[in-house]
């Protein structure tokens, strides 16, 4: 069954690059206590993902912590190396690069695509959300081939 508002997040392992390599994250440590912008890509480097996606929650980033947010993560299901080349070629400090290599997070949430078609296999969908304390406050999924929903913008819009 597909996460909905008022879900407790799954509890998976992450990973983020760090100075020695890659680095485990459990998201029940990670958003426990906080209040995350959560948002999903197809995957790093890729066109709408490079071009509105990730420079929306750049650009937007002062904005949503002024709202009350304090973390912004970007996730998708690319290993660590990528996300973190994705992360200082198109990001900022501001936001927190989380891989789903293995599209553990994706598949808890039942929110995977089919990227077969375009050679990319199981991917997560395009979605943001807002975690409070581990709980889904806010959940915003794009149709396919959209991006409205899912954008900083429109969380903002919500918050």
């Amino acid at each position: 069954m597909t996460i909905a508002v008022g879900d407790k997040l799954p509890d998976v392992k992450l990973m983020k690059a760090g100075e020695s390599g890659p680095e485990p994250v459990q998201t029940a440590d990670y958003f426990a206590g906080k209040k995350v912008a959560l948002f999903s890509v197809p995957g790093a480097f890729t066109p709408t993902c490079s071009a509105k996606h990730l420079p929306g929650f750049v650009d937007k980033a002062a904005e949503l912590k002024a709202k009350g947010i304090d973390e912004i993560a970007c996730t998708a299901v690319n290993d660590a190396f990528v996300m973190g080349a994705w992360g200082k070629a198109a990001g900022s400090s501001d936001v927190t690069m989380l891989a789903d290599g293995n599209g553990d997070l994706v598949k808890a949430l039942d929110l995977t695509m089919d990227g077969s078609g375009f050679g990319m296999g199981t991917r997560g969908q395009r979605f943001s959300m807002v975690v409070n304390d581990g709980v889904v406050e806010q959940l915003n999924v794009e149709a396919p081939g959209t991006f409205e929903v899912s954008a900083a913008e429109y969380m903002l819009g919500k918050l």
